[in-house]
């Protein structure tokens, strides 16, 4: 079973270069995601699971902590160490942390 972690242990892993998974749908990633967030929808991680790096933790973030809690559990029993963003993209905005919009993980 993934852990939870909360918005500050994201922004520290942010800061530090970790890996952060957006499980949301290309749309609501289009509209607003979490600056260096790759996407890489729910429905099509089974698909993709062996792009992510092994030996590395994955923070994995969606609109509110439901999909992306689902999808670490996933992560975990494919031998990824997943934590699932509590909270979510929603949260990470409400306090006031930068999003990017459009197509790209980082800002241009």
């Amino acid at each position: 079973m993934a852990r939870e972690v909360h918005l500050e242990a994201l922004a520290a892993a942010l800061a530090a270069g970790e890996v952060v998974v957006d499980v949301r749908e290309p749309g609501e990633y289009l509209a607003g995601h979490v600056p260096g967030a790759r996407l890489m929808p729910l429905g099509a991680l089974a698909g993709r699971i062996g792009e992510l790096p092994a030996g590395r933790p994955v923070y994995v973030i969606c609109a509110s902590g439901n999909r992306s809690l689902t999808a670490a559990d996933r992560m975990s029993g494919a031998g990824i160490e997943a934590y699932s963003v509590a909270g979510g993209t929603s949260g990470w905005a409400r306090t006031g942390r930068p999003l990017v919009t459009g197509p790209h993980a980082t800002a241009a």
